[in-house]
């Protein structure tokens, strides 16, 4: 196909298999370099645990492949920016005592002419290991970035770079059939504008004959996507700046492409903090997204910041550990970092429990979150705690979690701490919830507020909750929860029961 190569069926293993036999020490610090066309980033996750840490996260916009379309070679001044920005990273590497290096490079080494000398000079002078990947394997392992996010991702993972854009299938954790085209806006802007939309159509037809046009979702992955959503929150209002699982319609997501066609791009720049580099690109990436949503018909469209560099830290993981909740193990690692009792939380949990007989799935997973981590902000001024819990909350680096879910969660935490929301300075993302889930997440709270109050060994042990038919909480002490429940636990017990909407006796 013209400007499209697929993966053609065939199995692509550039790393082979000492990379997913490293040795258990390697894991505990993984760092990634991604060589990309227009950036090259350099990240460093603590551990090859199923939520990723960030240890460590710098970007360099060299523009490698800036004018590679019409000279056939790297960007000369892109070449000194990447290759300063490599040494740096390969000091930092070492000082940070990284063990387990991976470097991978895109389109632009690739393509160029004068790519494998580039690579030859970095792998001499700076002792790292480049891999260059072909397009197919650059749309799995920015697949897997999404997996690593969203395990239960089903549809079309959409990568733009600056000199191409790969298409990958996910469904129940795997990964389908693969395609890379030169849709990268580095690529376009050798085109003239009267022959751009053609150019662009010819191209997203042979892909969509390839990938099929009945996904519902597209999980939408690099940084002109990353931008356009940006603009997108701008336009609306959106309360939010989390990108990460941000979710746009297709109408909305037409509205912004002629939104920042019309605008002066300038002025979106100093509203929204992106980088002169990346919105130079973005009115060529608003192009192709505009023709995309036309030819693939999605339901909805879904930004991941997971992608490339994500993905080489999936590779690491054996298939026990892909299987793991994302957001129940960085709840799990918060905890154990920064609680009072690690390990409490689990057991706050099971004896909480009986007050929801008939909790859903996705609430249960939240609640086991909320109590994980309703002792993480102890350290924070007490007079802060509430608002502090919600803000970290709403703005963690945690995959698995919906933009209202995170507000679910905030809220829960907020109301470990504080029986009332009224005047919160975050109230506007409270609209992101409806009246009935803000109500769940309050009862969820209080009831952490309440249990907290048995900080022993195990609550179990101070008593019982059950929650009875004629709509009665029954809580039965033990002799050694009489001795704790005083006047401030019952305080607590009450205000769950009035959230509740039940009648609350201490047996």
């Amino acid at each position: 196909m013209n400007g499209v190569r697929t993966s053609g069926g065939r199995k692509i293993d550039p790393f082979g298999p000492k990379f997913r036999k490293l040795p258990k020490r390697a894991l505990r610090r993984v760092g990634v370099v991604d060589v990309g066309s227009n950036s090259v980033r350099f990240v460093v996750f603590d551990g090859a645990a199923r939520s990723p840490a960030y240890f460590y996260n710098e970007k360099v916009m060299a523009g490698l492949g800036q004018d590679m379309a019409s000279t056939g070679r790297l960007n000369p001044k892109g070449v000194e920016r990447a290759y300063e920005a490599l040494t740096r990273f390969a000091s930092l590497a070492r000082s940070m005592g990284v063990e387990s290096m991976t470097c991978v490079a895109t389109a632009a080494m690739r393509e160029a002419e004068d790519g494998p000398a580039f690579q030859a000079r970095i792998e001499k002078k700076l002792g790292l290991k480049i891999w260059v990947i072909d397009g197919e394997e650059e749309a799995r392992l920015s697949a897997q970035g999404v997996l690593l996010g969203w395990p239960d991702a089903k549809g079309l993972v959409c990568d733009i770079g600056g000199n191409s854009m790969e298409l990958a299938e996910v469904s129940q954790g795997r990964i389908g059939r693969r395609v890379t085209s030169q849709l990268g806006p580095f690529r376009l802007q050798q085109i003239a504008d009267e022959a751009l939309s053609d150019h662009i159509d010819g191209i997203l037809a042979q892909l969509a004959d390839h990938m099929g046009t009945d996904h519902r979702r597209l999980y939408l992955v690099g940084g002109s996507w990353r931008a356009i959503a940006r603009l997108d929150m701008e336009r609306t209002g959106y309360p939010m700046t989390v990108l990460h699982e941000y979710r746009m319609t297709p109408d909305a997501a037409r509205e912004t492409i002629d939104w920042i066609g019309k605008s002066d791009l300038q002025d979106l720049r100093s509203r929204t903090g992106i980088s002169s580099s990346r919105m130079e690109l973005v009115p060529l990436a608003s192009r192709v997204l505009g023709r995309m949503i036309d030819r693939f018909q999605p339901e909805e469209l879904d930004i991941s910041s997971y992608g490339i560099r994500e993905g080489l830290l999936y590779e690491h993981m054996s298939t026990t550990l892909r299987k793991r909740d994302p957001l129940i193990e960085a709840a799990r690692f918060t905890e154990k970092q920064m609680a009072r009792m690690p390990g409490f939380g689990k057991k706050l949990y099971h004896f909480l429990l009986p007050l929801f007989p008939d909790i859903t799935p996705e609430r249960d997973r939240l609640m086991q979150a909320a109590c994980l981590l309703h002792d993480t902000a102890w350290r924070t001024h007490p007079d802060y705690r509430a608002e502090a819990c919600f803000d970290n909350v709403t703005r963690a680096n945690m995959a698995a979690l919906s933009h209202p879910e995170r507000v679910y969660l905030g809220l829960a935490l907020l109301h470990r701490y504080k029986n009332s929301r009224a005047k919160s300075r975050f109230a506007p993302l409270f609209d992101l919830l409806p009246e009935d889930e803000i109500k769940a997440a309050e009862i969820t709270g209080k009831a952490m507020r309440f249990g907290a109050m048995f900080a022993t060994d195990d609550p179990a042990e101070a008593g019982r909750l059950t929650l009875k038919p004629d709509n009665r909480l029954e809580l039965k002490l033990t002799p050694a929860g009489r001795a704790l429940m005083g006047e401030v636990a019952h305080s607590r017990f009450q205000s769950m029961c009035k959230s509740m909407g039940v009648e609350g006796s201490v047996i």
